[in-house]
Parts: structure tokens; sequence; C-alpha cells
């Protein structure tokens, strides 16, 4: 097999890694790797191989597998190695498994006894592999399996176990929180661990906590401070100190927990002025780690309550990251000063000249950031300077996912700090220009909405100039290539209702213009669309005004070719245009009035202009509108579908014959009310007792208006599934969805304005040369200092729309919800409807009285006609079947769903019923006179027949003369 080479691996295994390295390209080093696979395919099936080998080519497996190629053939041999009693292979093994698997493989399951058996191991060794494969192997659905030997782990003697053991439990609540939200205690006790590596294991899970719940960990404040004053101290040991900063990274997990348990806290935060002070002015500013540290205790800063000492000493510390040489540094400098402008906006002046440098730095990154910084700070004041430098910035990128974000930020910023619809509809069209499709559609819509309401004061001529204005510049637009299809459609739409405003363009040019755009964008259906109903306003507007129309042949040419489009929208449009053009002026002034465009359209959502017809139509005898609700009350299919879902296994087809009905003698009936399997007669069902059942018993009725119903206690069903008036109900009906209205409003911190700096610091500050352009630039971005203001428009100023600003949407969302609140009904939860068709197992048990129910079925038909005389021909009251819903049952009607009554009428009628129950009509079923002379007539011997089968019985020799009137 060759020698053996470096760290006891052979000579073979180590030109494999020579020849790899030394490969040439990709071709050659898969051609290598290829090859061995092959070979190890070969090789790892042969008989007694040694142990020592077997690790080798584990370990070759692993190195295929870092090259990028499956190597799945060889798992289940890593997963033997684990097996192993030898500590080197069963380590190597659980490294393999822990590399090759994921907590979702099939494999994990040969391995779960193997670690449940290493976790109870003496050595130490063993159980801390197990651990790590424990991390990074159980799912939640194997968490049970060894949770409880992790938790007796937390209390073993050897602290590398102790820790390995605190980061599985927190692995475990990062995969299924509920599976050990009972054993969070023990991250507060591990707190409290004599090993300072078990403590900074438990920062991380606790840092998670935190973060879920702030409240119930304010208790610990006083415990994280005493740690990080010990770590700033020096009193852990040596071993944890790194580039001469002791414990670095415990400090950074420390800071970053204050910062949560201070935010808006002000006594908690009072606790931790004094050693975050401390930290930074301790800080070892030459080495990356204590600059990581520095700029954390910024951002605790940031973060908690407000102190004026720790903000200039914060200010200070980002004043040394700016001046620094390192882009490093420079990009924690606009990062953490960002951070800090939310609390104080006047310490962006103080570092006004750095900023612009960094904006003019060659860095792409640096510049990003510094793009982030201007927008945190952008106020009415600066708002020109700021969107203007973004525009230029976007034109010269090309990276399609920033420049939709730099888009989506120029227009945010215009929005809320526009000094002039003039400039915002200007900044508008550049970033429609340079930005294209990248641009969010809504942004289009509320410049047309901009353009449309003007300055909302009643200064017409104002208005008359900016829609003006926006013609202009959207006419010289228009010829150039390649412009994005929202703005096109702004562009349409614009010249549609402003063209000839004016009177400064004719009604010929605007056409003309539009037409050329249809034509340029022949691909494009919503331009098209845009362009013709932008034609229709024009033409309506010259017609109202009295003026000759002149339609260009190429217009013409336009509307002939989208008459035969394949797209309805646009043939539609044609058409309309064609129809409006032959019009009159009085009708297209009511059609199309001028610039109408921001009226209020008033929706009668009832309908109330049908109203007479309707009530005439009633009065000639139409029917009734029936609701969807009622009408899928009597056929649900959702319900169905619903109900099947949660029918069990043991409902299913079934294979059994027919069981033949218990026959008993009947017995006397005694003289009180008792349920029967006699023939009644009840009323029409109706559908309210979908809704309200009587759990009355049922009495004769000899009411006209009545059906026969036919009572089954005593003849049991095998086949099918229980009716739908069995006590199993579905619960999409019942459960009720709860509508939580408001949002948690985060604390808010006050504002500490900033103290003026001493004469003196200005005196010490070294005199250097600044250019006046870089000057004049910085003036522009910070000149004029305001506190946060936006643009407040004048009573009546609708301003620039505000679609993308979050508390527009807040407030419109809040209003929403407190207008529609739902008021509170409670109804009873409804049964779903008896399926004729389903003879499933009767799940209702009855003790009445067991009579044959041939012998009363042996007259069914012929009695039948004996009763239908008596039907009312009168129609139903429909108003009356839902005016009540609240209404209960007469306890003399028998509940048309109950699971012992089925609904029995002739053939015709039974087998037409699910159709009449689709149209939601109540059914009056008058049935034909029938002879009432007995003897073999075929036809009610085969009624019979149909009845009996669909009941789902079989006959018996009691009752023979039902099928020897089939066969005579």
């Amino acid at each position: 097999m060759g020698s053996q080479g470096g760290f006891g691996q052979s000579k073979e295994f180590l030109d494999l890694i020579k020849s790899i390295g030394e490969a040439r390209s990709k071709a050659e080093e898969d051609r290598i790797v290829l090859h061995e696979i092959e070979t190890l395919k070969r090789r790892i099936t042969e008989p007694d191989i040694p142990k020592r080998k077997m690790k080798e080519y584990i370990i070759r497996l692993v190195y295929i597998e870092m090259l990028g190629h499956d190597a799945a053939f060889g798992y289940i041999h890593a997963v033997k190695m684990t097996h192993d009693d030898s500590l080197l292979l069963k380590r190597t093994g659980y490294l393999a498994v822990t590399l090759f698997l994921n907590e979702d493989h099939d494999l994990i399951i040969l391995i779960v006894n193997t670690i449940q058996k290493d976790l109870k191991s003496d050595n130490f060794l063993v159980v801390c592999a197990a651990l790590n494969a424990v991390c990074r192997l159980i799912n939640e659905e194997t968490i049970p399996a060894v949770l409880p030997q992790v938790v007796e782990l937390l209390g073993h003697s050897k602290e590398a176990v102790r820790k390995k053991a605190v980061m599985a439990l927190h692995r475990f609540y990062q995969r299924s929180p509920s599976s050990v939200s009972h054993l969070v205690s023990n991250f507060r006790k591990r707190l409290c661990d004599n090993d300072p590596g078990v403590m900074g294991a438990t920062l991380c899970p606790l840092f998670d906590l935190v973060s879920v719940d702030v409240s119930t960990y304010k208790d610990l404040v006083v415990s994280f401070v005493s740690i990080l004053k010990q770590v700033a101290e020096r009193r852990l040991p040596k071993a944890y100190d790194y580039h001469q900063m002791p414990a670095p990274f415990i400090q950074i997990k420390l800071l970053k927990i204050l910062a949560l348990l201070g935010n808006g806290d002000k006594q908690a935060s009072g606790q931790m002025y004094t050693v975050v002070g401390d930290i930074m002015r301790k800080s070892d500013t030459t080495s990356n780690i204590g600059n990581a540290i520095l700029y954390e205790c910024i951002c605790c800063v940031a973060s908690i309550f407000p102190n004026t000492k720790l903000l200039e000493a914060a200010a200070d510390a980002i004043s040394k990251f700016l001046k620094s040489d390192s882009h490093n540094l420079k990009y924690m400098g606009i990062d953490a000063l960002g951070r800090l402008i939310k609390i104080s906006p006047d310490i962006a002046e103080q570092h006004q000249l750095a900023v612009i440098d960094c904006l003019e730095d060659p860095d792409d990154t640096l510049k990003r950031k510094t793009f982030e910084l201007l927008y945190k700070m952008t106020k009415s004041s600066n708002v020109e300077v700021i969107v203007d430098r973004m525009i230029e910035y976007m034109i010269t990128i090309n990276d399609s996912h920033y420049k939709t974000d730099i888009a989506s930020r120029c227009v945010e910023l215009a929005e809320q700090f526009a000094p002039s619809n003039h400039w915002f509809i200007q900044t508008m069209n550049k970033v429609f220009e340079h930005a294209g499709d990248l641009v969010n559609i809504k942004v289009a819509h509320n410049l047309m909405r901009l353009i449309a309401e003007g300055f909302g004061e009643e200064d017409d001529t104002a208005d008359s100039q900016l829609r003006s204005s926006a013609v202009d510049s959207y006419l010289r637009i228009v010829g150039e290539p390649k412009l994005p299809s929202a703005f096109l459609q702004v562009i349409c739409w614009v010249l549609g209702e402003y063209g000839t405003a004016d009177g400064k363009y004719s009604a010929s040019y605007i056409t003309g213009k539009l037409c050329d755009v249809a034509e340029a964008h022949s691909s494009d259906d919503t331009v098209k669309a845009y362009a013709v109903t932008a034609l229709m306003k024009i033409y309506s507007f010259e017609i109202a005004a009295g003026r000759l129309v002149d339609v260009l042949p190429e217009c013409q040419s336009l509307i002939e070719d989208l008459s035969a489009s394949s797209s309805t929208d646009l043939q539609q449009r044609a058409y309309e245009l064609q129809a409006v053009i032959r019009l009159d002026a009085q009708a297209l002034e009511n059609i199309l009035p001028l610039d109408a465009s921001c009226e209020d359209i008033e929706v009668d959502k009832g309908l109330s202009f049908l109203h007479s017809y309707v009530q005439q139509s009633l009065e000639n005898g139409a029917q009734p509108y029936i609701s969807e609700s009622a009408r899928s009350g009597i056929l649900n299919i959702s319900n169905l579908r619903s109900h099947d879902q949660h029918e069990t296994s043991g409902h299913a087809l079934r294979f059994e014959a027919y069981e033949l009905p218990k026959s008993t003698m009947p017995t006397s009936t005694p003289a009180t009310i008792v349920p029967s399997t006699e023939l009644v007669p009840v009323p029409e069902p109706s559908y309210m007792r979908e809704i309200h059942q009587s759990p009355a018993v049922p009495s004769i009725s000899h009411s006209g208006s009545a059906e026969l119903k036919l009572r089954l206690d005593g003849v049991q069903k095998k086949w099918g599934k229980p009716t739908y008036s069995s006590p199993v109900q579905s619960t999409s009906n019942s459960d009720s969805q709860k509508t939580i209205n408001g949002a948690a409003q985060p604390d808010a911190t006050g504002s500490i304005k900033q103290k003026a700096r001493d004469a003196s610091h200005d005196v010490k500050r070294q005199e250097v040369e600044i250019p006046s352009e870089k000057q004049r630039l910085a003036a522009s971005l910070f000149g004029g200092a305001s506190k946060s203001e936006k643009r407040q428009p004048a009573a009546g100023n609708r301003g620039p729309p505000k679609a993308n600003s979050h508390s527009t949407e807040n407030s419109h969302i809040t209003k929403g919800a407190t207008s529609s609140e739902p008021a509170t009904v409670k109804t009873t939860p409804t049964q779903p409807p008896p399926d004729l068709l389903d003879l499933g197992e009767s799940t209702v048990t009855n003790n009445a009285p067991s009579i044959d129910p041939f012998k009363q079925l042996e007259g069914l038909v012929d009695g039948s006609a004996v009763n239908s005389g008596s039907v009312a021909s009168k129609a139903p009251d429909f108003m009356s079947l839902y005016g009540e819903m609240s209404g209960s049952v007469p306890s003399n009607l028998v509940d048309p769903l109950s699971t012992d009554s089925i609904v029995v009428e002739t053939s015709s009628g039974l087998l037409n019923a699910s159709n009449n129950f689709d149209h939601g009509a109540t059914t009056v079923v008058a049935q034909s006179p029938q002879s009432t002379n007995k003897g073999p007539n075929l036809k009610d011997a085969l009624q019979k027949d149909a009845l009996v089968r669909q009941m789902g019985v079989t006959p018996t020799n009691q009752n023979p003369n039902l099928f020897r009137d089939l066969l005579g």
C-alpha cells in the first residue's frame, strides 16, 4: 500500500494531496479526484481492512468532499467508525459524520444510540466528541432522546464538558425553543461558573434570550456589569488575553447585552456608565481588537439612555476613526456616526469635512456607507444637495440591486423634504430616466397624483404653471430612446390630461407624439393602453370645447391596428375611442370632464339604484335573491372537504359483505311518545335547521305542506362514512379568528443637546488650508442646522405624496382598524348538510322498538298518493327563512339533518334532491296521483327496489312480495 509518510499517512495519500495542489486547471483537478473516487469505491468494500487504513480512507473521503465532489458511498463507513472503541477512530468517525451529514439525513438515526452511550462515557474526551456531534446533527425530533443527558453534563467535573454542554443546550434552544424553555434557568446558574470559559459560553444563549425578552433579565444587569468590570481590570487568567487585551470577545458580548438591557431604561443605564467609560479610556487604539472594543462601546452608548460625558467620549473616538488612514477604521467611524446622530444631530457638524472626504473616496464600500449616513442626516435645508449627489452616484454604478436601493432612497427623501413641487417633479424625472424599470410603480402613481393635485391651495395659476412645466419637460424627454415603461405611463397620462390645457400646444401635435410613443413601444401593451386613453381624452376635450377634431392618419392607423389586437383590453380601448369621437359635446363633457382626475368618485356598494327594478321583478313573480352564504349552507363543498380531511383511516373503504338486519319481534308500544320507525310527515326543511337543531322528540303532524321522512333506527349501515350530523364537527367552521389591532410602540429616548466646545478646543486644532469648493459643499450639507424638520404643508395643501412614509402607512392602518372594528356576533356552529348518497355507518344508537322496515315500505309509493292532495300550493315565505337567525325549531318537527332520518320522496324526486339544493330553492314535491290498487305493478316494484337499495339494507324473507313484484 506504499510506505509511510508524514503524520502517519501513506505515501499514496501524500502524493494525492501534492498532485491536487500542483493541478493547473479545474479540469485536471477533477480528473485526479474522480480517479481517487473510483479507487476508494473499490478499496473501501474489500474485506478485513485494517482500522488504520480505514481511518485513512475516511480522511481521504473528507478531502474529496472538501473539494466539492460527492462521497456518499462512504458515509456508512464513517457512521460505523463512530461505534469503534478506539478513541482515535471514534473521534475521526465523529469528525467525518459531522462534515458529511446534516440534521435531516437518513443515517442520523444510526448514530443516536451511539451518542447516548458516549455521553455516559467515563472518558471526557469521548463525551466532548459526542457533544460536538450533538451540536451538529441532533434535530428537533431527536432532541428529547439526548436532552436529559446533556442537562446532566452541565454539572460535570471537567470544564470542557460543561462548556460544550452549554453550547449544546444553546443549539437546542435555537432549533426548538419550546423543548428547552423549562431549562432556561440553567443558563443563569452557569453564568456564575468558576471557569471563565464556561461563563463566556453562557453569554451567547443569554444574549439570544435577552433579545427576545428584555424585561425578564433586568435583574442580571448588576451581574453583567460586575463581570465586565472584573474582565476590564484583568482579573482573568493570562490565557484569555488576546493582543494584550483582557478577554476581548467576552467584553464585546457583554457590551452587546448591556446595550439591550439599558435601552430606554435610565436606572439600568446609570449602573453601566462608569464601567463603559473606563473601558473607552483604557482601550488600545493601536490594535484591531482594541478598536473593535471601542466601536462596541460607541454602539452601547448610542443604545442606552444618553449621558453627556459618554457622548463626548464617543464623539472623540469617532474623530480618531475618521482621521485614520485605514479605510476599515473610516468605515467604522461613519457607521458609528450614523448611530450617534439619532441622539445628537449636532455631532455630525463637527466631522463634516471628514464626511466629505469619505464621500469622494475611491473606495466604493466607504462611499456607500457615507451615503447611508447622509440619508440619515437629511433635512429640508440640505435635501437638494444630498439627492443630487445620490443621483450622480447612481448614474455611475452598474449594480442593479444597489441602484434600486439608491433610487428608492432618493424618492423617499424627495417626498419627505421636497422644497417645492417643481423640484420634486424634476427630481423624479431624473430618477426615472436613470434608474429605469428599477423604480417602484407606486412612485409613478404618486407623481401623477402630485401633478393632478398641484399645490393643494386655491392658487390655480401656480397649479397651471406646474402642469405646463411638466408637459414641457415630458415633450423634451419623450423622444429619447430606452425610457422605462413606468416613466412612459406617466408621460402619456400627463400629456393626455394637460397637453392642450394651456393652449400652448395643438391637439394634432400632442396626438402625434402619443402615436409615436405607441408605435415605438409596440411590444408594451400597458404603454399602448395609456397612449390610447390619452388620445381619447384629448379628442374628448376638443369636441367638448366645440373645436373640430382632425384625426391624423397615423392615429387612425393605430386605432385600426389595435381594434384587431390580440389583447382584449386594447381592443376595448380602441372601440371606445371610435365611439367617443362620434358623440356630441354635451355627452363628452359629462363622460370625461376637464381636469377632474382628482375628484372623489362616490361608489354605491349597495346598488340602491336597482331597488325599484328588483321590487318590480318580485311583484311580477321573480324568485328572490339568496345570498352566497345561504346557498353554500345547502351543499357546502368546502365543509365537505374539510370534514373529509379530519376523517380517520378507520372510515376507509370496507370490503366486508352486507350484514343482515337484526330481526326482532315487534313489541307493544307504551302510551308515551318514543322514537318511532314509522313514516311521519314533516314540514319542508329550511336553511335555518342547519344552524339550530332541535333535540325534541318528533311527533306526528297532519300539516298539509309536508314530506315523508323515514326513521331507520334499527337498521345498521356498514358501508361508507358516518353522516355529517355526527357529533364530530369540522373545526374550520367553529374556530373564530381574532384580530389584534395596534402595534407595540418602542420607548422613546430623550434627545440631549451636546454642550458647546471650549474655545481652547478650536485653538488646539491644527490649522490646515481647506479648498473653497469643499467648504461650500460642507456648508450646503451641514449648514443651517435644524432638528429633524420635515416639510409642513399649509392648510389644505396636500403636498408631495408620502406613500412610502412609514408614518403615513401606520396612520392609515390605525384609522382603518378603528373605523372598521367588527361587532362580536355569537353564532351556533353549523352542521354540514346530509349526504343522501352517503350510506356510512351510523354513529347514533337508539333504543326504539324494532319493527320490520320492509312492512312499512311495502305500501310507501301507493300511500304517497293519498297525501299528495294535501300538499299546499302556496309558495313559502322566503324572508321568514332568513329573518330570525336565532330562532329555534319547533319541537314537533323532525330535524332533517339528524342521523336517524332520511328524506323519502318519489324515485325521481330523490335522485334530483342534490340538484334542487344546489340552486338554493325550497322544493315542494307535488306527487302525482297513483293507483290505489295493489298488485304486480312493475313501475311500483322498481321504485320500491330503488328506495331500498339507496338506504343500504338487504331484504329478508319477512317481505317476499317486494322482489316478487319485480320478477313478476
